[in-house]
């Protein structure tokens, strides 16, 4: 037993050192005023009153939820058909498609996000091809739907892997016994296929909605002018150098996170005591 603690001491000083240090500051920073020297700090609310009392602050707050909650859906109304064949098909088949979803994660997602811009530019593919049919052109780079277009993009496939997941699990026989009892495919689906794979989908939404709601260079290369919580927090950390006023921002974004994070896990398992 001593021999696997040491193992595991590695993992626990890079843990130490690049999550719960920097939790450590932010929090640090949160809570106190500017000009802190090191041995001195003056411990405040003002940046969490700041934040709640701009309906600035709110309204970005707001549109970053709405964004994320936007682009949660699409992904479950993409990513479950998608996942729900995936399923059905053939072990190598299979494999092939997971394969085909997995492989643009591979390359990094600020690059693939820089390729939607010279997808979605004015000079890009797609008004290309519509003045190669003499149709005007669409102005789609910094706006809303470019945002939500590259958010979908980027968090879909873990959406789809989720499902996938739960649907591989699934029992066969279970479906076989309610058409042999005559349920129609609606209703199997209904009563059967969808709530054992609840889990998935409760997982997939964790995985896209969360960073979804914090991301920030997808917004910068994409969005224009629209802000959100991202761009709001890197601003203030990069730009105006206010580092306690972002790490207030980011302390209320990690726990409504954590909120999130926990009413989810709570439901996941009250439909697995179900």
């Amino acid at each position: 037993m001593n021999n696997y603690r040491r193992l595991i001491q590695p993992y626990v000083l890079w843990i130490s050192i690049f999550l719960v240090l920097p939790m450590i500051l932010i929090v640090l920073y949160a809570f106190t005023t500017g000009g802190n020297d090191v041995l001195t700090f003056h411990f405040t609310l003002d940046n969490f009153a700041r934040f709640f009392n701009d309906n600035v602050f709110i309204g970005v707050l707001i549109d970053s939820f709405r964004i994320a909650l936007i682009t949660t859906i699409l992904c479950i109304i993409i990513g479950y058909p998608a996942a729900y064949f995936i399923s059905k098909m053939q072990v190598k088949s299979n494999a092939f498609f997971i394969l085909l979803i997995t492989l643009p994660m591979w390359i990094n997602m600020l690059v693939r996000t820089y390729a939607w811009v010279g997808i979605l530019s004015d000079n890009g593919v797609i008004n290309n091809i519509l003045s190669f049919f003499g149709l005007g052109p669409l102005h789609m780079i910094h706006t809303e739907f470019a945002i939500v277009l590259g958010m979908v993009y980027n968090f879909l496939p873990f959406m789809i892997l989720q499902i996938h997941a739960s649907l591989s699990k699934m029992d066969p026989s279970l479906v076989e016994a309610s058409s042999d009892l005559g349920a129609s495919k609606f209703e199997t689906f209904k009563r059967i296929i969808f709530p054992l794979s609840l889990p998935g989908v409760i997982s997939g939404i964790t995985l896209v909605f969360l960073p979804a709601t914090s991301s920030f260079f997808i917004q910068r290369l994409l969005g224009g002018g629209t802000i959100l919580v991202g761009n709001l927090i890197e601003n203030y950390f990069v730009t105006t150098g206010d580092w306690n006023f972002g790490s207030a921002i980011s302390l209320i974004m990690a726990v409504i996170i954590m909120l999130s994070m926990y009413f989810t896990n709570k439901l996941d398992k009250e439909r697995g005591e179900d």
